[in-house]
């Protein structure tokens, strides 16, 4: 009976020691194939939309309420991107001005990386 015992003991240290391992190999986390976790950001499927809901109605065409462009297409946007991040993000001169609301700090995320990610239409 101590003959089975020894044998069992020395079966499952055998075990447990094969499948034990001193490689790193298996913990090397695997690279992500797409390292944006935002994804692509386009004019069409996420910046019209803010510009839709929150700048429109003062930069339509024909621009209202003093503003001096329109902000109705893809160019138009893009041309001023620059200068709409500035505004987005000002604290002495905002857009869009009060009684507005301002933009989240998702949309103006959202805008920055569409601008920094090469300004893509669709």
């Amino acid at each position: 009976m101590n003959f089975i015992k020894s044998i069992f003991v020395i079966l499952c240290i055998s075990a447990l020691y094969t499948c034990s391992s001193d490689s790193t190999d298996d913990l090397t986390p695997t690279p992500d194939p797409d390292p944006d976790p935002m994804g692509t950001v386009t004019y069409e499927a996420d910046i019209k939309p803010i510009f839709t809901n929150n700048c429109i109605q003062c930069h339509g065409d024909p621009p209202t309420q003093g503003a001096p462009k329109p902000y109705v297409t893809y160019n138009q946007v893009k041309a001023d991107v620059n200068i709409i991040i500035s505004r987005i993000n000002s604290t002495t001169n905002p857009m869009p001005p009060s009684p507005n609301s301002p933009l989240s700090q998702a949309q103006k995320t959202l805008i920055q990386q569409w601008r920094d990610g090469g300004l893509l239409e669709n």
